[in-house]
């Protein structure tokens, strides 16, 4: 049975494992684990930056989400971006990222916000599908940029 629930700072020791398999799998350099940490423990003691849901399937974590809050005025107020979304490979196709997913989404409508969004790696058919079929699209002549600040 899959239980989803809010993580909390005392989640992040079993949060790690599974962040720095999402790095791998999306080829994300730079995980330090100490770093990681540190960042997981700010978003999660912080409600007012964002949130994050575990998924459990008997007893152990296989997957979890980290959203943030963002302000839009094109979207008239708060807004959520999920940053990381992960669950293991051995446990897709059951359900648990689409529970993960609507949990965050019901949380986030409960908060005020007007509006969720994503980044998707372009080569990731299969979450593209995933997204589409629970309401996702994709948003016509408009991508990503962005630029490293070095902080």
């Amino acid at each position: 049975m899959t239980f989803i629930r809010q993580a909390t700072p005392d989640d992040v020791p079993t949060i790690l494992p599974l962040v720095d398999s999402y790095w791998d799998f999306e080829e994300i350099s730079g995980f330090e684990q100490e770093r990681v940490a540190a960042q997981l423990t700010c978003l999660l003691s912080n409600p007012n930056l964002g949130a994050g849901w575990i998924a459990i399937v008997d007893g152990v974590a296989v997957g979890y989400l980290l959203a943030v809050h963002l302000f839009s005025l094109e979207y008239l107020g708060l807004t959520a971006e999920i940053d990381e979304f992960f669950v293991l490979p051995s446990q897709r196709g059951n359900g648990i990222g689409a529970k993960l997913l609507t949990v965050a989404e019901s949380e986030f409508v409960q908060r005020g916000c007007t509006n969720m969004s994503l980044q998707l790696s372009r080569g990731n058919n299969s979450a593209r599908d995933f997204y589409h079929s629970l309401g996702y699209a994709d948003r016509p002549g408009y991508e990503l940029l962005d630029k490293s600040l070095n902080c």
